[in-house]
């Protein structure tokens, strides 16, 4: 297996877009989430990017699926952050479709990458 430039993968480039959207919504956010909310999104965020750049560095597939699992893992908790937000009246309706709409692109474009790695599919 050769290893992947992570800087030119297509999940990583739109997990770190994702970011840079999230660290502009989460500032936003009110104060008394500085320690909640924010914090968890702006970590969990990171960490699907974080888990790809750090997936394509080991030299088998296999365990380059693991840390891409878990940068989905994280892209489906950052998702529900996002519809908690939605549910606390702290996010538009317009920003919120947007946002969920990218994170939903995300998810699809790490599931199908996956599978190319997958020997079992």
């Amino acid at each position: 297996m050769r290893r992947h430039n992570f800087k030119k993968l297509q999940i990583w480039l739109l997990a770190i877009e994702l970011i840079d959207d999230n660290y502009l919504f989460t500032a936003t956010l009110p104060d008394y989430e500085r320690y909640g909310l924010r914090t968890q999104m702006n970590r969990c965020s990171v960490s699907i990017a974080s888990n790809i750049s750090e997936g394509s560095s080991k030299r088998t597939d296999r365990h380059f699926l693991k840390f891409l699992d878990d940068s989905l893992g994280s892209a489906f908790e950052w998702e529900t952050q996002l519809i908690v937000c939605s549910r606390q009246n702290f996010i538009s309706q317009e920003l919120f479709l947007k946002l969920e709409d990218k994170v939903q692109a995300l998810q699809s474009k790490i599931s199908n990458f996956m599978d190319t790695l997958d020997p079992d599919n």
